[in-house]
């Protein structure tokens, strides 16, 4: 097994009967409702979208968000670098 790069990014999401979401590289939480969460994570924007969503556990120290609901998909949102905030939200908000 080799070692990561230093400073490499690195991310891992588990789903469990997609009921259950744990994701690490959480750097900050956007926004959510029970619809959708808008995650800002160490690989770009990841969107979750699903039903009756809670956050079931949170720590931005750790960079460790869990949800618990009906996940209907993952989206990485990749917008350009300049007007980054108007993108992503163009993208949720079509």
């Amino acid at each position: 097994m080799s070692d990561q790069g230093k400073g490499q990014k690195r991310q891992e999401i588990k789903m469990l009967n997609r009921k259950i979401l744990e994701i690490t590289g959480v750097m900050n939480v956007e926004s959510f409702d029970v619809e959708e969460f808008l995650l800002e994570t160490e690989l770009g924007f990841l969107a979750i979208r699903g039903q009756n969503l809670h956050m079931k556990h949170l720590s931005l120290e750790q960079g460790l968000v869990a949800i618990e609901g009906l996940v209907h998909s993952l989206t990485y949102l990749d917008g350009n670098t300049t007007g980054k905030s108007k993108g992503i939200f163009g993208k949720i908000f079509k």
